[in-house]
């Protein structure tokens, strides 16, 4: 069950004011469960921008969903304490009396909390726990110093993702049915696009830019003089990326060789658009197929255990490596806070083990 709900009637001007100035009163018979409430919660005490409201739903979204697995209800009276430890250690485990899941990141255990742990403080204030406010003594997760950039691709591994990806575009994707096309050449598959996919992949590794980010690039967004492209990023801001001479000339290809096919079907402004032989979809290119793309230039390259993400890490430390200034890597990647851009000045450990032995 997601927040939500037709039968919400809570509000009405009155004599309690919150946060954003709103008068608000919660009428009497309201139905007192916690998806109502964090309907009322987005609609009059909720002030961040678009793409961050879509969070926050998702993670309150994901502790009602707990709650009515748990209580069979999301009822506002049986939201204690000890329910949220419950939903904490499930974050950290994945784990319920009843389903099982893949365990959430550190990081994302911690955001989950801090948007539970604002709202469970407004709604409280208006109508109180029985037991208290059942996110007041929550700790959120210690973490390390943020970026795994361990996990960034290396310098062997970049040239083969994108030798593999330049390999594709001339000569992959030929159709799998060995049999049917035994004593001829394979065709390539229709909705093959070899160099919509090297564009792709170089757009990742060649500016650093996040696997979302890529979706929402239009053509009119590419500046192919100054090689700057402008994007919406995370929070919904927009930030220019530079990127490479061969990035900008992959993108070129992709445009002479693939793209016009399909724009004549979707017309969409999109500059990455899926295969006109896809019944699906508006055109433009989803996180998911981002994903399936990399993943298939990684597999033909032998490099495994790297994601879209790597890429960016890699993009700090290369930058990190060729210029030691900080402030490059915060105008590149689009840090808000400088202190993640810092973070590319550690050391791993087997850095640090080579230049101690280096002596």
């Amino acid at each position: 069950m997601k927040p939500g709900g037709k039968d919400m009637q809570i509000i009405e001007q009155n004599t309690t004011r919150n946060k954003s100035g709103a008068l608000i009163e919660i009428r009497e018979g309201f139905p007192d469960r916690i998806s109502l409430w964090a309907d009322a919660y987005f609609q009059f005490e909720a002030t961040t921008g678009e793409a961050s409201r879509k969070v926050q739903k998702r993670d309150l979204g994901l502790f009602v969903d707990f709650m009515m697995t748990e209580e069979g209800s999301d009822e506002r009276v049986k939201w204690t304490p000890r329910l949220s430890r419950a939903f904490k250690d499930y974050l950290k485990t994945g784990e319920t009396g009843k389903t099982g899941k893949k365990p959430y990141m550190d990081r994302t255990v911690n955001r989950t909390l801090a948007h539970l742990k604002t709202f469970a403080k407004w709604v409280h204030k208006l109508r109180p726990f029985p037991l208290g406010d059942p996110m007041a003594k929550m700790k959120l997760l210690p973490v390390g110093s943020g970026l795994e950039v361990e996990r960034a691709i290396s310098a062997k591994e970049r040239r083969r993702i994108l030798d593999a990806a330049d390999f594709l575009a001339m000569d992959g994707g030929m159709s799998k049915d060995r049999n049917r096309f035994r004593a001829k050449t394979r065709p390539k598959r229709k909705g093959f696009r070899g160099y919509r996919n090297r564009a792709i992949v170089y757009m990742l590794i060649e500016t650093g830019m996040r696997r979302a980010a890529v979706t929402k690039i239009d053509l009119k967004d590419v500046d192919f003089k100054r090689h700057i492209i402008k994007v919406e990023e995370k929070g919904g801001l927009d930030h220019a990326y530079q990127i490479s001479r061969e990035g900008i000339e992959a993108v070129h290809a992709y445009l002479e060789q693939e793209r016009a096919g399909d724009f004549d079907k979707w017309g969409s402004p999109a500059l990455f658009l899926s295969a006109a032989s896809n019944p699906h979809g508006d055109g433009r290119l989803n996180e998911r197929g981002i994903n399936t793309v990399w993943d298939e230039i990684c597999a033909a390259a032998g490099v495994e255990g790297k994601t879209p993400h790597s890429a960016r890490h890699a993009m700090g430390r290369h930058i990190m490596e060729k210029t030691g200034n900080v402030a490059a890597i915060q105008r590149q990647l689009g840090h808000k806070n400088a202190a993640y851009s810092l973070q590319y000045a550690r050391i791993t450990e087997k850095e640090l083990d080579a230049a101690l032995n280096d002596r």
